[in-house]
């Protein structure tokens, strides 16, 4: 690979150009990319894609899957293990750039994060490599599934988490036979680029893995219009997944959507209530920039004073500080346009006539937003029916199980839900009712890789994990044979 310009990201050296076909690539412009930690310091100028970078990006993935495919799934296994290896080498580094660029709590990408991504690598390659073709016997014939490689996929992962995010969708990809494009978020694009690397050192052949940077109305836009391109994944707005989704459908591309959430966290009267507010705290972790918090406060009102005395305590015990600091547990926002953003929406629930219970203002001199509690006037109030991305959570009361249930389903999102109760008839009972991806009783963020991720209404569409990603970046095929 052809030496290419190199930031020095809190010391580690990151190449700001596009991976294209095995080799660094520049762009004819460059996008800042600054730290939410001390926004005043540049991180790098980043290659900025366009339609070119685009179109060759695709033209060497095109040419990578040609050879890619026609291993079996043992040597494309093998090879991404050794990327799964490499990953755990350069742990700290990874936690370190990418706590810098995106700034989540570095004790977290370090001990959690970017494990997961070593880890998504492993899971996929024995997940294919253990793969058996069903076979069955039918009126005098036998049939059989082959997944066959579906051909160039591009991937568009957002700029929370960005690292592990990339992983969760490249590695099924490659699992599967296919080529990659990945677009990262411009936010914080400076991970993906050393998961570049590592593709390249682990000997991912050429154009078999791709990086292209750059704004996603520009480069983005081109890489889910190019016709080449036979899977599209992408985790984001709604707004980009409906561009994204025209896209697909004018090409007939299949298509996968997350697209955020509004989680209840719904709070029984017979539940450990000390569990239970210590859970609703912790949603403020990484600012509340996770689109499985559980944000919405649903709490049976017999016990609504109780809980909230329990959540005071505990919030009133979070540390903002500098991500880099293991004592810090709510860090910056991402971006100054983001902290507006979520700035904006408490400002509008208070003029609104919303009770802003504590928190609702920025700090000076930082990115961060003060843990926000706000009661709302109703539920259909705006700062309860759409994602806010950020440490603000809303508090409504319930006096029966239905309705608790109702409250729960009643915004356009459906990724997931909380239950926080003592018995386990409920559990089932409310779990089953809540619509969502997935609902998690007395515990948050447990899940086995196998299970189906993803969301229903405007959370998104399809389903990754398992069986389920690596069937999505396949074209299936019935063999019938007569006995």
């Amino acid at each position: 690979m052809t030496e290419s310009p190199r930031a020095a990201v809190g010391g580690v050296e990151v190449s700001v150009d596009h991976l294209i076909g095995g080799e660094r690539v520049a762009g004819e412009h460059t996008f800042e990319c600054r730290s939410p930690l001390e926004w005043d310091r540049k991180l790098a100028d980043v290659a900025r894609g366009g339609v070119a970078a685009a179109e060759r990006a695709v033209g060497a993935a095109v040419d990578g899957f040609g050879v890619w495919s026609e291993l079996d799934a043992s040597e494309r296994a093998a090879a991404l293990r050794r990327v799964a290896d490499l990953i755990e080498e350069r742990n700290d580094d990874i936690a370190l750039v990418e706590t810098l660029d995106m700034g989540f709590l570095h004790r977290s990408m370090r001990e959690r994060l970017v494990a997961r991504g070593a880890l998504n690598f492993r899971f996929y390659a024995d997940m294919a490599e253990a793969h058996a073709e069903p076979r069955w016997p039918a009126r005098g014939t036998t049939h059989t599934v082959q997944r066959m490689p579906a051909g160039p996929a591009v991937v568009i992962t957002p700029w929370n988490a960005p690292f592990m995010l990339a992983t969760w969708k490249v590695a099924p990809a490659l699992a599967a036979g296919n080529s990659v494009v990945l677009k990262p978020a411009e936010w914080s694009p400076l991970s993906a680029s050393v998961l570049a690397d590592l593709t390249v050192e682990a000997g991912l052949p050429a154009g078999v893995f791709n990086l292209v940077q750059g704004i996603g109305s520009e480069v983005g836009a081109a890489l889910t219009a190019d016709a080449r391109v036979r899977r599209i994944s992408f985790t984001g707005s709604p707004e980009t997944a409906r561009r994204i989704g025209a896209a697909a459908a004018a090409n007939i591309v299949p298509f996968t959507a997350e697209v955020g959430g509004k989680g209840p966290l719904i709070v029984f009267a017979d539940c450990d209530l000390e569990a239970a507010a210590a859970q609703a705290a912790a949603q403020y972790e990484d600012s509340g920039q996770v689109c499985l918090a559980g944000t919405r406060l649903l709490v049976e009102a017999a016990v609504r004073d109780e809980f909230l005395e329990a959540l005071a305590a505990r919030t009133a015990a979070h540390v903002l500080g500098d991500s880099r600091d293991d004592a810090t547990t709510i860090a910056p926002m991402v971006h100054p346009d983001h902290l507006a953003r979520v700035e904006a929406f408490v400002d509008r629930a208070r003029s609104a006539g919303d009770t802003i219970v504590w928190g609702g203002r920025r700090r000076t001199g930082s990115l961060h937003y003060e843990p926000t509690l706000i009661e709302p006037a109703a539920n259909d109030s705006e700062i309860v029916q759409s994602e806010v991305f950020g440490p603000v959570l809303t508090l409504q009361t319930f006096a029966t199980e239905a309705e608790a249930v109702e409250l729960a389903n009643s915004t356009r999102y459906g990724l997931s839900a909380i239950v926080y109760t003592g018995s386990a008839e409920r559990a089932e009972r409310v779990g089953r009712a809540v619509r969502a991806g997935i609902v998690w009783t007395n515990t948050f963020l447990v899940r086995d890789l196998s299970a189906p991720f993803g969301g229903c209404g405007l959370s998104g569409i399809g389903r990754e994990g398992g069986d389920h990603a690596l069937d999505f970046h396949s074209d299936l095929k019935t063999l019938i044979l007569a006995d």
